[in-house]
């Protein structure tokens, strides 16, 4: 199975475990689009959108010492966005409605990135 198509089956399986997200992408850390689910009509921006918020996530927790950066939270009136690290070479980012159950969604897509981050 090549490295696109295991990706593919992670998103894949996230996305059974939490059906009610709406985009789910894989970012390289300069912002290009690795994979993706979802509605895919804005996918090259939110993957660029992704790692630049991550990248000053980063910034922000090395400045502030808050230890290592595990995710970066937007939150909108509709909607969630969140980006998960890779290891150091990729983000996670998810779009999910508001009121979606953060606790859930934040330890299946932990689990995902580190298998992400394994086949990365």
């Amino acid at each position: 199975m090549s490295k696109q198509e295991q990706i593919e089956g992670i998103l894949n399986q996230l996305k059974g475990a939490l059906p009610e997200l709406q985009e789910v992408i894989v970012a390289s850390g300069d912002g290009l689009s690795i994979a993706q689910l979802g509605r895919g009509e804005n996918s090259a921006r939110l993957a660029a959108m992704a790692a630049t918020a991550h990248g000053l996530g980063k910034r922000i927790a090395t400045t502030s010492q808050l230890g290592n950066l595990t995710e970066t939270v937007v939150l909108g009136d509709n909607a969630y966005f969140i980006a998960y690290a890779i290891g150091d070479k990729a983000v996670l980012a998810i779009t999910m409605p508001s009121g979606s159950n953060l606790g859930l969604v934040r330890l299946e897509a932990q689990d995902h990135s580190r298998q992400l981050a394994q086949v990365l």
